[in-house]
């Protein structure tokens, strides 16, 4: 059983549909990422995994488990994070006062736990170790980005969602942030990636989704959409 399932989902805006039937799949254990151009639909597929946007048809399920139209508080209780497209952190609060936040559903017995995750989270990004009383607003966007993975993961999700992680990000640093998303995938967290840098985001992915105009064009491991003519030339800017 996969740990996400996206069964013929259906979005609005108003009276604008987003998504048209859409269907994908996460195997646990696996970075699966959903490409294509502004406006297709996939930070809409990520806000409705989320529970911030209620789908008008279709069903999610989650670890076994409907989670169509459950709250996003919820959500993230049974193992969901979502870091947002534009990283989403509290700029007038510290980075540790943002991690503390990460932690938010889990349970005040966990503390001591908490602890060992938020350790890990700040080994996993030693640049908010040394600016841990830094005001969040005050980093710059790549240390936001570090910041908005670091307490996603403190929540310890079985699943992360990532929206456009790499978004106006120096090259360098895009490149660190991809090497950090395929060590954590590689410690156990199953992740769903949306990303408008086609090229990275399958270079780290096992499979992938194209999704144009609300709807799945094509769907094949990472490998095969890396080399598909067709993905080449639409998003990778190769013949």
């Amino acid at each position: 059983m996969p740990l996400l399932e996206i069964k013929d989902l259906v979005v609005r805006y108003g009276g604008i549909q987003a998504l048209h039937g859409v269907s994908l799949s996460v195997e646990q254990g696996q970075i699966v990422t959903l490409i294509g151009c502004n406006g297709a639909g996939k930070t809409t597929t990520l806000r409705a995994v989320s529970g911030l946007l209620k789908p008008a048809a279709g069903e999610i399920v989650f670890d076994g488990k409907p989670i169509t139209g459950t709250a996003p508080h919820l959500i993230v209780r049974m193992g969901v994070a979502h870091c947002p497209e534009g990283r989403g952190v509290f700029p007038q609060m510290s980075v540790d006062e943002n991690l503390e936040l990460g932690a938010f559903a889990r349970p005040r017995s966990e503390r001591e736990q908490i602890w060992k995750d938020r350790e890990k989270a700040l080994d996993l990004f030693p640049r908010l170790r040394e600016r841990i009383q830094q005001l969040a607003g005050t980093l710059s966007g790549g240390e936001q980005q570090m910041l908005a993975m670091a307490r996603a993961l403190i929540a310890r999700p079985k699943l992360l969602l990532l929206d456009e992680p790499s978004l106006g990000l120096a090259p360098q640093i895009v490149q660190t942030i991809f090497q950090i998303i395929k060590d954590i995938n590689a410690a156990g967290t199953t992740i769903l990636l949306v990303e408008q840098n086609a090229h990275m985001a399958l270079k780290v992915a096992h499979h992938g989704y194209v999704l144009e105009t609300g709807a799945i064009a094509m769907s094949d491991s990472a490998r095969v959409l890396e080399a598909s003519d067709e993905v080449r030339k639409a998003y990778l800017g190769i013949g």
